[in-house]
């Protein structure tokens, strides 16, 4: 059976709407992956926020004029001059040079 004229016309007909169906796909694949970009942006950019907050707290709540009230509450004191002892920390080793490594001559 050979196709004529217009079984020609309804299968070109049937690829282009199957062509067109991927193309909707992939454009609405696009479309939800943008959206949950978007989303995602937004997130991050209130939890960046959150975190700036959250470390303007904690250099307030470590500033010596939050410290001190709160030590003096609980009977501390600031230490003297004379009771400070500072204890040196471990020191790193010396760094040596960087030696070049050549590979051994070959006897002739």
């Amino acid at each position: 059976m050979t196709f004529r004229g217009r079984h020609w016309i309804a299968f070109w007909l049937v690829a282009l709407l199957a062509a067109l169906c991927l193309v909707i796909a992939r454009q609405t694949s696009a479309l939800n992956a943008a959206r949950a970009l978007t989303d995602l942006r937004e997130s991050r950019a209130a939890l960046e926020g959150r975190r700036a907050e959250l470390d303007r707290r904690v250099r307030t709540a470590q500033s010596r004029s939050v410290l001190l009230p709160r030590a003096r509450k609980l009977g501390l004191r600031l230490p003297a001059d004379t009771e400070i002892i500072l204890i040196p920390g471990p020191s790193e080793p010396p760094q040596s040079a960087t030696i070049l490594h050549t590979p051994p001559e070959r006897p002739h």
